[in-house]
Protein backbone atom coordinates (compact mmCIF):
# COMPACT_ATOMS: atom_id res chain seq x y z
CA UNK A 1 0.00 0.00 0.00
CA UNK A 2 2.84 2.33 0.37
CA UNK A 3 4.55 2.18 -2.70
CA UNK A 4 4.87 4.61 -5.14
CA UNK A 5 3.56 2.67 -8.18
CA UNK A 6 3.86 3.92 -11.64
CA UNK A 7 4.06 1.75 -14.86
CA UNK A 8 7.10 0.49 -15.79
CA UNK A 9 9.53 0.58 -19.22
CA UNK A 10 10.60 -2.67 -20.58
CA UNK A 11 13.89 -3.25 -21.84
CA UNK A 12 15.72 -5.95 -24.32
CA UNK A 13 19.23 -5.99 -23.79
CA UNK A 14 21.14 -9.11 -24.98
CA UNK A 15 18.20 -11.00 -24.76
CA UNK A 16 17.04 -9.99 -21.10
CA UNK A 17 13.83 -8.68 -20.58
CA UNK A 18 14.65 -5.40 -17.99
CA UNK A 19 11.21 -3.60 -16.20
CA UNK A 20 12.45 -0.36 -15.12
CA UNK A 21 9.27 1.95 -13.19
CA UNK A 22 9.09 5.25 -14.35
CA UNK A 23 9.32 6.57 -10.98
CA UNK A 24 12.69 5.16 -10.32
CA UNK A 25 13.51 6.27 -13.87
CA UNK A 26 12.50 9.61 -13.82
CA UNK A 27 14.53 9.86 -9.76
CA UNK A 28 17.42 9.05 -11.63
CA UNK A 29 16.87 11.31 -14.47
CA UNK A 30 16.31 14.40 -12.27
CA UNK A 31 19.75 13.27 -10.64
CA UNK A 32 21.52 12.91 -13.40
CA UNK A 33 20.13 16.05 -14.45
CA UNK A 34 21.09 17.83 -11.13
CA UNK A 35 24.61 16.65 -11.16
CA UNK A 36 25.43 17.82 -14.78
CA UNK A 37 23.53 21.17 -14.62
CA UNK A 38 25.77 21.79 -11.75
CA UNK A 39 28.87 20.81 -13.64
CA UNK A 40 27.19 23.52 -16.16
CA UNK A 41 27.22 25.97 -13.94
CA UNK A 42 30.31 25.62 -12.38
CA UNK A 43 32.60 24.66 -14.99
CA UNK A 44 31.11 25.43 -18.09
CA UNK A 45 29.36 28.67 -18.00
CA UNK A 46 31.64 31.73 -17.83
CA UNK A 47 31.62 33.90 -14.30
CA UNK A 48 30.25 37.19 -15.02
CA UNK A 49 32.55 39.91 -14.91
CA UNK A 50 30.85 42.27 -12.27
CA UNK A 51 28.55 40.33 -9.90
CA UNK A 52 31.35 37.46 -9.98
CA UNK A 53 30.77 33.53 -8.65
CA UNK A 54 27.78 34.94 -6.77
CA UNK A 55 26.12 35.48 -10.14
CA UNK A 56 26.24 31.70 -10.38
CA UNK A 57 23.20 31.56 -7.87
CA UNK A 58 20.84 33.26 -10.29
CA UNK A 59 20.70 29.44 -12.30
CA UNK A 60 18.97 27.95 -8.96
CA UNK A 61 17.26 30.90 -7.82
CA UNK A 62 15.33 31.95 -11.15
CA UNK A 63 14.28 28.12 -11.95
CA UNK A 64 13.14 27.93 -8.38
CA UNK A 65 10.98 31.05 -9.16
CA UNK A 66 9.30 29.52 -12.00
CA UNK A 67 8.51 25.98 -10.47
CA UNK A 68 6.78 28.57 -7.53
CA UNK A 69 4.81 30.58 -10.33
CA UNK A 70 4.05 27.06 -12.13
CA UNK A 71 2.65 25.23 -9.01
CA UNK A 72 1.19 28.04 -7.67
CA UNK A 73 -0.84 28.47 -11.03
CA UNK A 74 -1.59 24.25 -10.50
CA UNK A 75 -3.52 25.34 -7.63
CA UNK A 76 -5.16 27.94 -9.26
CA UNK A 77 -6.70 25.27 -11.85
CA UNK A 78 -7.46 22.47 -8.90
CA UNK A 79 -9.18 25.51 -6.80
CA UNK A 80 -11.15 26.38 -9.92
CA UNK A 81 -11.85 22.42 -10.36
CA UNK A 82 -12.81 21.74 -7.12
CA UNK A 83 -15.40 24.43 -6.56
CA UNK A 84 -16.88 23.10 -9.99
CA UNK A 85 -17.25 19.45 -9.48
CA UNK A 86 -16.73 19.32 -5.24
CA UNK A 87 -14.44 16.05 -6.27
CA UNK A 88 -11.54 15.36 -3.29
CA UNK A 89 -9.27 14.79 -6.18
CA UNK A 90 -8.68 18.10 -6.92
CA UNK A 91 -8.51 19.33 -3.49
CA UNK A 92 -5.56 16.64 -3.04
CA UNK A 93 -3.80 17.94 -6.33
CA UNK A 94 -4.40 21.67 -4.74
CA UNK A 95 -2.71 20.82 -1.56
CA UNK A 96 -0.32 18.96 -3.40
CA UNK A 97 0.73 21.97 -5.50
CA UNK A 98 0.36 24.35 -2.97
CA UNK A 99 2.96 21.98 -0.53
CA UNK A 100 5.68 22.22 -3.50
CA UNK A 101 4.97 25.59 -4.53
CA UNK A 102 5.70 26.59 -1.01
CA UNK A 103 8.67 24.53 -0.63
CA UNK A 104 10.21 26.42 -3.76
CA UNK A 105 8.68 29.71 -2.79
CA UNK A 106 11.33 29.18 0.32
CA UNK A 107 13.85 28.70 -1.80
CA UNK A 108 13.72 31.63 -3.68
CA UNK A 109 13.67 33.57 -0.03
CA UNK A 110 16.51 31.74 0.61
CA UNK A 111 18.74 31.94 -2.35
CA UNK A 112 17.65 35.57 -3.17
CA UNK A 113 19.14 37.30 -0.35
CA UNK A 114 22.56 35.09 -0.63
CA UNK A 115 22.66 36.11 -4.15
CA UNK A 116 21.70 40.07 -3.01
CA UNK A 117 24.09 39.98 -0.21
CA UNK A 118 27.62 40.59 -2.62
CA UNK A 119 25.39 42.28 -4.60
CA UNK A 120 23.53 45.21 -3.12
CA UNK A 121 24.98 44.92 0.37
CA UNK A 122 22.38 43.79 2.04
CA UNK A 123 20.56 40.44 1.94
CA UNK A 124 16.88 42.28 2.09
CA UNK A 125 15.52 45.54 0.88
CA UNK A 126 11.73 46.32 0.79
CA UNK A 127 11.70 46.47 -2.95
CA UNK A 128 8.68 45.61 -4.46
CA UNK A 129 9.36 41.79 -6.26
CA UNK A 130 10.60 40.69 -2.88
CA UNK A 131 7.82 42.35 -0.70
CA UNK A 132 5.01 40.92 -3.31
CA UNK A 133 7.06 37.92 -3.29
CA UNK A 134 7.00 37.50 0.69
CA UNK A 135 3.44 38.51 0.62
CA UNK A 136 2.35 35.56 -1.45
CA UNK A 137 4.53 32.94 1.00
CA UNK A 138 2.44 34.39 4.00
CA UNK A 139 -0.98 33.89 2.31
CA UNK A 140 0.22 30.44 1.91
CA UNK A 141 0.99 30.39 5.47
CA UNK A 142 -2.48 31.30 6.16
CA UNK A 143 -3.84 28.54 3.75
CA UNK A 144 -2.04 25.80 5.53
CA UNK A 145 -3.26 27.38 8.75
CA UNK A 146 -6.61 26.72 7.80
CA UNK A 147 -5.65 23.04 6.32
CA UNK A 148 -4.69 22.39 9.84
CA UNK A 149 -7.13 23.77 12.21
CA UNK A 150 -9.89 24.49 10.03
CA UNK A 151 -12.85 22.31 11.10
CA UNK A 152 -14.83 20.81 8.36
CA UNK A 153 -12.99 18.96 5.56
CA UNK A 154 -15.69 20.09 2.69
CA UNK A 155 -15.56 23.56 4.58
CA UNK A 156 -11.71 23.46 4.68
CA UNK A 157 -11.60 22.68 1.15
CA UNK A 158 -14.32 25.17 -0.29
CA UNK A 159 -12.24 27.59 1.29
CA UNK A 160 -8.78 26.49 0.64
CA UNK A 161 -9.94 26.76 -3.41
CA UNK A 162 -10.76 30.00 -3.01
CA UNK A 163 -7.86 31.11 -1.16
CA UNK A 164 -5.55 29.68 -3.85
CA UNK A 165 -7.46 31.48 -6.57
CA UNK A 166 -7.39 34.23 -4.64
CA UNK A 167 -3.47 34.26 -3.83
CA UNK A 168 -2.52 33.93 -7.45
CA UNK A 169 -3.75 36.89 -7.93
CA UNK A 170 -0.43 38.44 -6.55
CA UNK A 171 1.79 36.33 -9.14
CA UNK A 172 1.74 38.53 -12.08
CA UNK A 173 2.73 41.33 -9.45
CA UNK A 174 5.42 39.63 -8.55
CA UNK A 175 6.61 38.74 -12.20
CA UNK A 176 5.51 42.30 -13.81
CA UNK A 177 6.97 44.35 -10.64
CA UNK A 178 9.96 45.54 -12.72
CA UNK A 179 7.47 46.93 -15.13
CA UNK A 180 4.60 47.93 -12.41
CA UNK A 181 6.86 49.98 -10.56
CA UNK A 182 9.62 52.93 -11.23
CA UNK A 183 13.42 51.56 -11.78
CA UNK A 184 14.38 53.84 -8.72
CA UNK A 185 12.19 51.76 -6.29
CA UNK A 186 13.34 48.36 -7.04
CA UNK A 187 16.64 46.94 -6.93
CA UNK A 188 16.05 43.92 -9.43
CA UNK A 189 17.93 43.96 -12.97
CA UNK A 190 15.53 44.60 -15.82
CA UNK A 191 14.29 41.30 -17.70
CA UNK A 192 16.18 40.96 -20.86
CA UNK A 193 17.61 36.75 -21.38
CA UNK A 194 17.16 36.94 -25.02
CA UNK A 195 20.36 38.86 -25.24
CA UNK A 196 22.40 36.95 -22.71
CA UNK A 197 25.50 34.87 -24.32
CA UNK A 198 24.72 31.09 -25.33
CA UNK A 199 26.22 29.24 -22.52
CA UNK A 200 24.43 31.57 -19.91
CA UNK A 201 21.04 31.17 -21.45
CA UNK A 202 21.83 27.23 -22.45
CA UNK A 203 22.58 26.32 -18.90
CA UNK A 204 19.47 28.71 -18.05
CA UNK A 205 17.08 26.81 -19.87
CA UNK A 206 18.74 23.53 -18.64
CA UNK A 207 18.30 23.91 -15.24
CA UNK A 208 14.38 25.33 -16.09
CA UNK A 209 13.55 22.42 -17.65
CA UNK A 210 15.63 20.05 -14.42
CA UNK A 211 13.25 22.10 -12.22
CA UNK A 212 10.40 21.53 -14.08
CA UNK A 213 10.69 17.57 -14.24
CA UNK A 214 11.53 18.22 -10.16
CA UNK A 215 8.70 19.59 -9.50
CA UNK A 216 6.29 17.14 -11.46
CA UNK A 217 7.38 14.41 -10.07
CA UNK A 218 7.37 16.35 -6.32
CA UNK A 219 3.32 16.71 -6.88
CA UNK A 220 2.71 13.42 -8.01
CA UNK A 221 4.69 11.51 -5.09
CA UNK A 222 2.98 14.19 -2.60
CA UNK A 223 -0.47 13.60 -4.38
CA UNK A 224 0.46 9.53 -3.95
CA UNK A 225 0.94 9.74 0.17
CA UNK A 226 -2.11 11.93 0.09
CA UNK A 227 -4.25 9.58 -1.39
CA UNK A 228 -2.75 6.85 1.19
CA UNK A 229 -3.61 9.09 4.03
CA UNK A 230 -7.21 9.17 2.37
CA UNK A 231 -7.69 5.67 2.01
CA UNK A 232 -5.93 4.79 5.53
CA UNK A 233 -8.63 7.85 6.72
CA UNK A 234 -11.57 5.57 5.20
CA UNK A 235 -10.59 2.39 6.80
CA UNK A 236 -10.12 4.13 10.56
CA UNK A 237 -13.95 5.62 10.16
CA UNK A 238 -15.19 2.34 8.30
CA UNK A 239 -16.06 4.12 4.95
Amino acid sequence: MGKFHSKSIKLNIFNLQISIPVNKLLFGLIIVMFAFGLYLVLVVTRVDAEQQMAQKIFYFHVPSAWSMFLAYFLVLIAGIQYLRTRAEKWDRFGLASAEVGTLFCVLVLITGPIWATPIWGTPWSWEPRLTTTLILFLIYIGYFMLRQYGGDRKQIARLSAIIGIIAFIDVPFIYFSINLWAERDQVHPQSDMGGQPTDVLGTFLFMLLTFTILLSYMIRYRMHVLELDTKLTELEHGI
